[in-house]
């Protein structure tokens, strides 16, 4: 095969491997971009057997060492870090909708972020892309028996906490188109049932405005928090257009031109809405369109 081929071929499967061990559309393109770049230069000087093993080694160990230097940056995060939204419906793009599995959801990404880079890296080769240990271990430089053991460790973990979620897709969309409607119309006594008594919102800004720096918990809260975000996108005209995002129901909150506010992702299970995650700073939504100019946004709600 020609270089371009190989490209074409494997990058959504470096592009899968590398989101999920970063949380990042922009940073996993970059890794990607920076594997195939040393697979060209060394190429260029030998034969490389398998371009597989190479771009599969080479982006993992990337993603290994990109991780261990932005954990500093993670724990000093202003507010609630999410995982940049990756769309994954009919009009998602990015690497062939990063391999579509169910390993995609925010709230799965967000279990992995508990993993150490090297626990994370084997567990997704292994049980998520289903390599083998024994080239799980060339790619980490572990024994195979350390991998294994690794493995199980990390297999525990995300078994403890991996995420519920409703079985039918029909039933999930069903809900969400209803609360969106609810919370673009302001119907806030028609969402209150669609809502768990433990509902959570979490709010990823970057530090930006606005921002909601720590978990909102509680059918109460999260009624009035909507009520009051509601009221705000209807002065401004702003709409929920439905989009599939990492998998689970959610929408794009755009302005009258039609650019982007905001991101909403559901967590839906036992009929309700048990999450809702929203991601409102701009660097994790260039990937997704044009954005909305938010300091004006802000002067027409509050001219004075």
């Amino acid at each position: 095969m020609t270089t371009a081929e190989i490209y074409r071929r494997l990058r959504p499967l470096m592009f899968s491997i590398a989101y999920r061990m970063l949380g990042s559309v922009s940073e996993a393109e970059d890794i990607v971009q920076e594997a195939f770049l040393r697979y060209h230069a060394t190429q260029a000087r030998a034969e490389v057997d398998s371009p597989k093993a190479y771009l599969s080694a080479v982006t993992t160990r990337l993603c290994i060492d990109h991780l261990r230097s932005a954990r500093a940056r993670r724990e000093s995060y202003p507010g609630e870090w999410l995982p940049e939204p990756l769309l994954t419906g009919e009009a998602a793009d990015p690497a062939g909708h990063a391999e579509q599995t169910d390993s995609l959801s925010m709230a799965f990404l967000l279990v992995l972020e508990r993993l150490s880079p090297v626990e994370r890296a084997v567990f997704l080769l292994h049980d998520v892309f289903s390599y083998g240990y024994d080239e799980i271990a060339r790619i980490v430089g572990k024994s195979e028996d350390n991998c294994r053991q690794l493995a199980l460790r990390a297999r525990r973990h995300v078994i403890e906490h991996k995420p519920r979620f409703e079985a039918s897709r029909g039933k999930r969309e069903e809900l969400a188109a209803r609360f969106f409607s609810a919370v673009g119309g302001g119907n806030m006594d028609g969402l209150v049932s669609m809502l768990a008594a433990d509902v959570v919102v979490y709010g990823d800004s970057g530090g930006t405005s606005p921002s909601w720096p720590r978990p909102i918990a509680g059918r109460d809260r999260v009624v009035r928090l909507m009520a009051g975000l509601s009221s705000q996108i209807r002065q401004l005209g702003i709409t929920a257009r439905p989009a599939e995002i990492n998998e689970q129901p959610g929408a794009m909150f755009v302005d009258p031109a039609g650019r982007l506010t905001n991101v909403f992702v559901l967590d839906i299970a036992d009929g309700q809405v048990q999450t809702v995650r929203s991601v409102i700073n701009p660097a994790k939504l260039r990937h997704l369109g044009p954005l909305a100019d938010m300091a004006d946004l802000r002067r027409q709600l509050h001219p004075q």
